[in-house]
This record gives structure tokens, sequence and C-alpha cells, in this order.
């Protein structure tokens, strides 16, 4: 059974066929290949779909809308300009800061793309930066959104895993601040030796008057974050709360989004929610199949007898989810990823979280890797150039993205330090 599953799944990813559906046929082969009841793909399907906490993925998606449509990204903007953007490279420096901000509420890096991408490629292509370089740029940025929390991944693999997802997002801000300062002293130091950005600080606003334009905007990640932190209500429940408040401030406060365009918004929110559900669905199936079939266990003791210590098989790991990560969606990854490697990490005395940290990270970079990552289409098609023009100003973000990795895999305390202080038992 396992190997038609494989087989069908690698060939259905040679064939360019979606991963969803890849997943799907493989695992419905593997059920005939066994015998076993059909009834199972139904009630597999639905049990993984079945979860409380998954219901935050759609609210978090329709929140980014909200705050795309409702002006709260353009205020966020200019708040992070008016920080950073009178520095030399100042531009560049704003788009990761404006992602890192944008991130603690949307949870999707593609929507941080195209949300703050619309704003600031066509703003650094203004200001004398290659196209190129400004929407590689921008794909990095948005790498922060599954990676600050709220995260939809982090969501995905403390579910698939069976870990607090609130102890994952409050391990998240380590990392996540680590490859934001990282990618801002990167663009600085990247932009002085290219003579880029001398005046990026044109048109900046002054910083008391950001702060005061985009005070709505920056109170939404103290309520979401500190609601949850606070014990108030759940990361769940706190998605709902995010999209009540992006909707009323875009429609009440800062009036730019209209009733005419609520069903647009939601339209597209929904088909966003769809494909991710479709995918955990059928993931949700594959992973139950081959646990049955004995896999995890299978490759947790191969993994022992080759990989000996706990740094020899993060490392492999690593290894493996950057391929990984390069062909499949970083959703579907964890979900099938995440029940067969959490415990063999356990088993070596790895911290689950720490661990859900390394993978978030590390699958996040498929985002930003040909041939199918995600981020590089958004931005992409935001800057009107085609993917194999951007490879070249990318290859150095993805560079300083691989050794802020390492230090996160091999260093726990950037994760966990925060996590211990909250979560002290």
């Amino acid at each position: 059974m396992t190997a038609v599953m494989i087989s069908t799944m690698v060939l259905c990813f040679a064939l360019t066929v979606s991963v969803a559906v890849s997943i799907g046929l493989a695992s419905i082969l593997g059920i005939q290949a066994s015998n076993a009841n059909m009834l199972i793909s139904v009630k597999e399907m639905f049990g993984a779909i079945n979860k409380f906490p998954l219901a935050a993925i759609p609210f978090f998606i329709l929140a980014g809308n909200l705050m795309e449509t409702g002006g709260i990204s353009r205020r966020l903007v200019e708040f992070a300009k008016s920080i950073v953007g009178g520095v030399q490279g100042g531009l560049p420096m704003t788009c990761v800061l404006t992602c890192m901000i944008f991130a603690a509420v949307s949870g999707s890096s593609v929507a941080t793309t195209f949300a703050i991408g619309a704003i600031l490629i066509p703003a650094l292509i203004k200001h004398g930066y290659p196209t190129s370089y400004a929407a590689a740029l921008q794909a990095t940025s948005a790498e922060l959104g599954v990676i600050i929390p709220p995260s939809i991944p982090m969501i995905l693999y403390g579910v698939s895993a069976e870990v607090s997802i609130g102890e994952l997002f409050i391990a998240g801000f380590g990392p996540g601040l680590l490859i934001s300062g990282a990618l801002m002293f990167f663009v600085w130091a990247y932009c002085k030796y290219k003579g880029w950005g001398k005046n990026d600080g044109d048109g900046r606003m002054p910083f008391g008057k950001a702060t005061l334009q985009a005070g709505w905007a920056l109170l939404m990640p103290v309520i979401i974050l500190g609601g949850i932190y606070g014990g108030v209500f759940t990361p769940t429940e706190a998605s709902a709360v995010a999209v009540f408040y992006a909707l009323v401030v875009g429609v009440v406060i800062y009036r730019e989004i209209k009733i005419k365009d609520l069903f647009a918004i939601l339209r597209k929110s929904a088909l966003s929610s769809a494909v991710i559900m479709f995918i955990i669905a059928n993931a949700g199936l594959f992973a139950f199949l081959i646990t049955r079939a004995g896999v995890p266990d299978a490759i947790g003791r191969w993994l022992e007898s080759v990989l000996q210590s706990p740094a020899l098989f993060l490392l492999g790991v690593n290894a493996a989810l950057f391929v990984i990560g390069m062909f499949i969606e970083t959703s579907a990854a964890i979900i099938v990823l995440a029940p067969i490697l959490a415990p063999v990490a356990m088993h070596f005395g790895i911290d689950p979280v720490h661990f859900g940290l390394i993978m978030v990270v590390n699958l996040a970079l498929g985002m930003i890797t040909p041939p199918f990552g995600v981020n590089l289409f958004a931005a992409c098609t935001v800057a009107k150039i085609s993917l194999d023009r951007i490879i070249k100003h990318l290859l150095p973000f993805v560079g300083v993205i691989l050794v802020c990795l390492l230090i996160i895999t091999y260093i726990p305390s950037i994760s966990l330090a925060l996590r211990d202080l909250v979560y002290a038992k």
C-alpha cells in the first residue's frame, strides 16, 4: 500500500497535478490496494477538517484581505517608513518592517505579499531599485507572515502534532525578530554597497504624524496578541476578533471599504480558504494511511540508526525539509510530515514547540524557492515580471534565511525563552 501511495504521489507531482489532488488520489489508490473500506476516506477527510482550531484559517485570511482593502496596510507602510525610511536603503528596510507588523495579524504570507507589495513594489521601482530586486525583496519579507504569530502553518502544525498553538505563537516571536533584523541589516548593507536608495527619505512623514494616522492599524496586533496571551480569548477566537476589528476600522473609521466591496473580499477569502481546507482534508487521509501502515515508526527507527545524535537528526531534517519545501506547498507538507517527524524529534529529546518552529521556518523557505514558491508568483504578479528575472536577487535573501534557520535550529532558547517565561510551569 505504501509503495503505491508514494509512487502515485510522486508521479502526480511530476505531471504537475495539484498538490491536493495528488495526495487525495494517492490515498484512494492506497485504500484500494489494501482492500480497505472506501468509507474510510470520507471519515478521515471529514475528521481532518473537523477541528476547532482550523476555524482560525478562513478568519485570518479574511482579516488580511480586509486590511488590504481598508487602507490599514498603506498606513502601516507610512508608519514603518517614518521609523527607518530616513537612511540609505530605508525603503527596502520599510518593506521588511511593514511585513513584520502586517504579519502580526494576517497569518498568511501570500496575503502579505499582495497587500504590502501592491504599495511598496511600485515605490521601490520609482526610487530607482531594479524591478527584479523589488519583487525578490517583497517575496522574502512576506515570508514573515507565517513566522510572526499568528500563523496559519503554526496552527496546522499544532493540530497535526497535538502541540499547544498558544505556545507555538509565543515561540514564533524570537525567530521572527531574528529573521527581520537579519534581513533589515542585509538590505541596508547591500544598498550601501550598490549605492542605491540615497533619496529614500523623500516624502517621509514625521514619526508623530505617521503614528497618529496609523494608530487604529497599530492597535490591531496589540488587541489580537494581547487578548491571546492575556487569556481573554483563544487563538481561534482571536481570528474572529481580527475580522471584526478590520471590518469596523475599514468601513466606519477609515471609510475605505464600501458595502459593494464586501462581496469581492468575501469571495476571494472563501476561495483561498477552500483551497487550504481541501489540501488539509486530503493530507489528513494520507497521514492516517501511512501511520496505519507503520511508516512513521519505520522512519523513526531508520533515522535513529543513521543519525545518532539530535544535532545530526536536525541537520538531516533541515536538509530534507528544504528540498521538500521547494516542491510541496507549505500547509500540505506540515500536515503530512508533522505527525511523522514530531514523535521522532521528541524521541531525540527535542522540544516539540522548538521543532515546530524549525519546520515552519524551513518550509516557509519553500515559499521563496523555485519552482513552486507561492510568494514568488505573487510578487511577480504584482511587479509584472517573469519568475526567472528575480532569481539573481533572490539567492542572497535565501542565504540570509538559511543562516537564520541554522541559528534557530541549534540555539533553542531563541524560540523557547519567551515561551518558558510566559508558560512557566
